[in-house]
């Protein structure tokens, strides 16, 4: 059942961790003068969350945000998934059944504030889903074979029927080919708490397993998610140094 509603209360996660093997000590590389995390967690508050909170296992990055006034708590070191960690965090918070948590990556210090928003809404509007996620049409034709570019197919309502890494749908007849829109999903979530409680749980899926993709494992054991479309992409995320030097080339020059 989708709802219209305004933009629901909500409460931001970033998951940081030093682990990196692209680039080490990610979520502390400098930029523009602050740690890449406090310029995530300083982004995310432009957004209409009620809160932001960074989740580690580090207490150099728990000291960087103390610093800098932004919330941090610790988690457990090992965790399989970004997943379990907020998890671990909702479990802290003691956080009501149906609050609703978004889950924003600690590597992109540029993502729109109105995107976080939305999925949160998209979640809210969409009260049997568990999750929401966001995704974009691919304008360069070359990502459609590309593996790192997740696609997603959706049902009418709005809602995920598949994630791949394949170019989903497949196109059968030529005549089709120019008629077919592809979706580049985009791993910005939302989810309900009590969902987050139950994944822990969950059994992990064979085509999560085959696909590396985490989200198949909610598909698999029955939950759904709902996906908002945006026409535009947001600023790409820092995964390599040749990301990071463009990041700060940013902040030199607003």
């Amino acid at each position: 059942m989708i709802t219209t509603t305004h933009t629901p209360d909500f409460l931001v996660v970033i998951p940081a961790r030093l682990g990196s093997t692209r680039l080490p000590r990610k979520p502390l590389a400098d930029i523009g003068g602050k740690p890449m995390v406090v310029r995530v967690a300083e982004q995310a508050q432009k957004s209409l969350a009620t809160s932001v909170v960074v989740a580690t296992d580090s207490t150099e990055i728990q000291s960087v945000c103390t610093e800098h006034r932004i919330e941090c708590l610790l988690t457990k070191p090992h965790h399989p998934t970004g997943t379990d960690r907020l998890a671990e965090l909702a479990q802290i918070l003691k956080l009501p059944a149906s609050a609703i948590v978004v889950n924003v990556q600690g590597d992109e210090p540029l993502i729109p504030p109105e995107l976080i928003n939305q999925v949160a809404q998209t979640l809210s509007q969409h009260e049997s889903c568990a999750i929401s996620t966001v995704a974009v049409p691919i304008q360069d034709k070359t990502e459609i074979q590309n593996p790192n570019v997740v696609k997603v197919v959706l049902n009418r309502s709005g809602e995920a029927l598949y994630f791949s890494r394949a170019p989903i749908p497949f196109v059968r007849g030529l005549q089709q080919a120019d008629k077919t829109v592809y979706f580049r999903h985009l791993g910005i979530y939302a989810y309900r708490a009590d969902f987050l409680e139950a994944y822990t749980g969950l059994e992990v899926a064979p085509p999560e397993q085959a696909e590396a993709l985490e989200q198949l494992r909610a598909l698999w054991n029955g939950y759904r998610i709902a996906v908002h479309t945006t026409p535009i992409a947001p600023p790409a995320a820092v995964d390599t140094p040749e990301d990071l030097e463009r990041i700060r080339s940013l902040f030199k020059n607003p």
